[in-house]
C-alpha cells in the first residue's frame, strides 16, 4: 500500500500539521483506526501534563448553605461541602475517613535484615 504525506488539523490548536508517510505506515502496521488528532506540540503538552482545564461549577454547600465552586459537576442526591465544612467533616469522629499517606515503618531494624559483609578472604 503506498501512503503520502497528508496535511491534518490539530483538534486543540488548530494549527495544520503533516501526517508523513512513515507515520501513516506505522499507524497502518499497528492497525491503528484513528489519524492522529493532535500535533507534536500538543501532544508534547499533554504529555507532560500541561494545564488541564477543570470545569468549575458554582454550587451551594449543603451543610452550611454558602456559595462555593467545586471542580465536577454535582449529581442529585449527593451532598456537596464547601472546604471548611468538608474540613469539619473529615476531622469528626465517626466520620468516613479520608485516606492520609503514612510514612512506612518496619517493626525490625534495617540493621537486622540486612546481613552484614563478610571479609574477602586473601591468599
Amino acid at each position: 500500500m503506498e501512503f503520502t504525506d497528508r496535511v491534518l488539523t490539530c483538534s486543540d490548536c488548530g494549527a495544520e500539521f503533516v501526517f508523513t508517510a512513515g507515520e501513516q505506515l506505522f499507524f497502518h502496521d499497528k492497525q491503528f483506526k484513528n489519524e492522529p488528532k493532535h500535533c507534536k506540540q500538543c501532544k508534547a503538552k499533554r504529555v507532560r501534563g500541561g494545564s488541564r482545564v477543570r470545569p468549575e461549577t458554582r454550587t451551594n454547600c449543603s451543610q452550611c448553605g454558602a456559595e462555593t465552586t467545586v471542580p465536577f459537576k454535582p449529581t442529585q442526591g449527593r451532598p456537596v461541602l464547601c472546604r471548611s465544612c468538608y474540613q469539619q467533616q473529615k476531622l469528626q469522629p465517626g466520620s468516613v475517613p479520608v485516606a492520609e499517606p503514612s510514612p512506612v515503618t518496619s517493626p525490625v531494624p534495617i540493621s537486622e535484615l540486612v546481613p552484614e559483609p563478610q571479609g574477602v578472604e586473601g591468599n
